[in-house]
């Protein structure tokens, strides 16, 4: 739960500044949940065009994937700077509602992916054949939606990283998909074997307490600028407790936003957040176990049999 819950804010701020390994870490963990789910798309989609014998459609494929790309990078460019250009209590409250808006949009992405998840696999399969009927700019456009609303919600996780002065978010980000990619061909190659359902699933997890602390960090930043109430009661104090320089609360404050001196409507939120939107995730935990995985072992077994 990060936040300016008191005091002077230009302090605050300079206290919650996550380091580089935070950064790092935060940034690439979430580009390798997200890579590989944008991944395992293009596996599914290539994997249909090989199969199916069009693997002259491959280059429209490639074409919608790298559309996608350039929209992801751009979406994060603007968030990037267009939060650091401005200074003082402006900045705070764009952040603040950019910070809102992501948790919303993020929150619903989450937990459509995990309901779908089971059957992705047929209908990006339905999708790729209806589109090869229409012609070669469906096939790009089918690629681009179904990658960029990865590259989309991977964008939008970034908010929390807006305000940081260094590269670092960018690098640990581009790891993590590269890392993404290279297990995704591991697998499509038949070398490597995940259980993606416990992978979803725990990096799912990992997402919404991300996801719970941007939401903390609108909340504090719009109290900040008194657009809500309560800048000045603090849940608790813990800056004592803790070394907040050290690795470890690098981690705490960088990767899932937690402030020492959390503000009462910030702290209500995060728990609300949480034990709202982790009871929503795990209630289809039984009915997507089993099918989560499924679309990328198919798919695996497809392409080597291709």
């Amino acid at each position: 739960m990060t936040g300016l819950p008191g005091g002077d804010w230009t302090a605050d701020i300079a206290l919650s500044t996550p380091g580089a390994s935070a950064q790092l870490l935060g940034s690439g963990l979430i580009g390798l949940r997200e890579g590989l789910e944008a991944s395992i798309v293009v596996m599914i989609l290539v994997a249909f065009l090989v199969k199916s014998d069009r693997r002259d459609a491959l280059r429209w494929v490639w074409l919608g994937v790298g559309a996608a790309i350039a929209m992801t990078i751009g979406v994060f460019l603007g968030i990037r700077y267009g939060v650091y250009g401005i200074t003082g209590l402006g900045a705070e409250a764009i952040a603040g509602i950019a910070s809102l808006v992501a948790v919303a949009i993020v929150t619903s992405m989450v937990l459509w992916m995990r309901r779908a998840a089971a059957g992705l696999s047929g209908e990006l399969r339905e999708g790729m054949s209806q589109a090869l009927e229409t012609g070669a700019v469906s096939v790009a456009m089918l690629s681009f939606l179904a990658v960029g609303r990865e590259g989309f919600e991977t964008a939008l996780f970034m908010v929390g990283y807006a305000e940081a002065e260094t590269a670092w978010p960018l690098v640990g980000l581009v790891i993590g998909v590269v890392v993404a990619a290279g297990i995704a061909w591991a697998m499509y190659a038949g070398a490597v074997r995940i259980d993606l359902a416990k992978f979803f699933t725990y990096t799912g997890l990992f997402l919404i307490i991300v996801a719970a602390g941007i939401l903390s960090y609108g909340i504090g930043a719009l109290q900040t600028v008194g657009w809500l109430p309560g800048h000045g009661q603090r849940a608790f104090d813990i800056s004592a407790s803790l070394d907040w320089s050290s690795w470890y609360g690098q981690v705490l404050q960088g990767v899932f936003n937690v402030t020492p001196t959390p503000t009462v409507l910030q702290l209500l939120a995060w728990l609300t957040y949480l034990v709202v939107v982790v009871a929503l995730f795990l209630r289809t935990r039984g009915g997507a176990r089993k099918p989560a995985s499924t679309p990328a072992t198919a798919t695996a077994s497809t392409a080597r049999s291709a």
